[in-house]
């Protein structure tokens, strides 16, 4: 089969093509032929090597992925061979087969396309916990959200703006903006031209949000917090500047500010049930109508490295998928 390796750390042209054995589910797995593969910033981290416990080079990379299921291990009951089905992996999704834990795996409703499929996982199981697990939004709260037309932020505005809070959302274009005014974002924002904490600011007479989803990292973390309100939340994603961030314990001490980090895989490992309490709420969502994947550009599995560039140049509006 066809599958994509990361040859060594380094930039996206270390993306390539390859001849792989066809994986044999083990007792608990099954394997799927994967019809799509969603692209998350997490990958291009690891595809750097600045991931922390992320895999060594060579490996094939993919967290999530959308497919058939074409064969069965031993112990499986619940998963037959042509389910359609969805999960997240710790690698390997970059393929054209996948094994993967059964009980990781999720239906895909009969009207939900496997490139849309593909975007759920670790998108809305995310953006749905940092708000409310971790965030804990209420109805007539306010939440900025960085990066909001991403595969996250466009989760995440539509989760937030269906629970009745005003959100505020950074984005670096027209086009991505446009996106999310129609996904219900209030306050659209070109960080590129205007500063946010100065809307936050005007908007909320000069108060700030209650809470703010981050996923960038370097001064934008540092801004962030200068645009939360006193008793204001924010929980932390990501690193996607490639710059961590570090937070005074006196300021937070002071300005009685909470600062959460979280991860979906550590906190899928740590305490699923707190994570994956969300799967029926947010599938009821797509079969409503409430919620829909925003998808972008689809690539082919050989231009996996196309992909990659395509998102580290900020051009990409939704979710990135890889179609073998």
């Amino acid at each position: 089969m066809r599958a994509i390796e990361v040859s060594e750390y380094g930039d996206s042209e270390q993306l390539e093509v390859i001849e792989a054995e066809k994986p044999e589910p083990g007792e608990g797995e099954v394997r799927i032929d994967i019809e799509a593969a969603g692209i998350n910033f997490a990958d291009i981290m690891q595809r750097r090597g600045h991931y922390p416990d992320g895999p060594e080079a060579p490996y094939v990379p993919g967290m999530e992925a959308a497919g058939v299921v074409d064969a069965v291990g031993d112990g499986v009951e619940e998963l037959s061979e042509g389910d359609r089905v969805v999960g997240m992996l710790d690698t390997g999704g970059y393929a054209e087969s996948v094994t993967a834990p059964a009980d990781l795996l999720f239906p895909i409703p009969d009207a939900m396309r496997f490139e849309e499929a593909a975007g759920f996982p670790v998108q809305f199981l995310t953006a749905h916990a940092c708000l409310f697990e971790w965030g804990g939004l209420e109805a007539d709260e306010s939440v900025l959200i960085q990066a909001v037309a991403g595969g996250v932020g466009t989760a995440a505005v539509q989760l937030a703006s269906n629970a009745g809070a005003e959100v505020f959302g950074t984005a670096s274009t027209q086009e991505k903006l446009d996106l999310a005014a129609d996904l219900g974002c209030d306050h659209p924002i070109n960080y590129t031209e205007t500063d946010f904490r100065e809307v936050v600011d005007e908007e909320t007479d000069g108060e700030g949000v209650d809470l703010v989803l981050e996923s960038v990292g370097d001064d934008v973390f540092e801004r962030s917090l200068d645009a939360m309100a006193h008793f204001g939340r924010m929980v932390t994603y990501g690193v996607a500047s490639g710059v961590p961030a570090e937070v005074s314990n006196q300021r937070l001490l002071f300005e009685n500010k909470t600062v959460k980090g979280f991860h979906l895989g550590q906190a899928a490992t740590h305490d699923p049930s707190r994570v994956m309490k969300a799967v029926p709420e947010l599938t009821d969502g797509f079969a409503s109508g409430d919620l829909e994947v925003i998808l972008g550009e689809s690539f082919a599995l050989e231009d996996a490295a196309e992909a990659h560039q395509y998102i580290e140049d900020r051009k990409s509006s939704g979710k990135v998928v890889l179609k073998p």
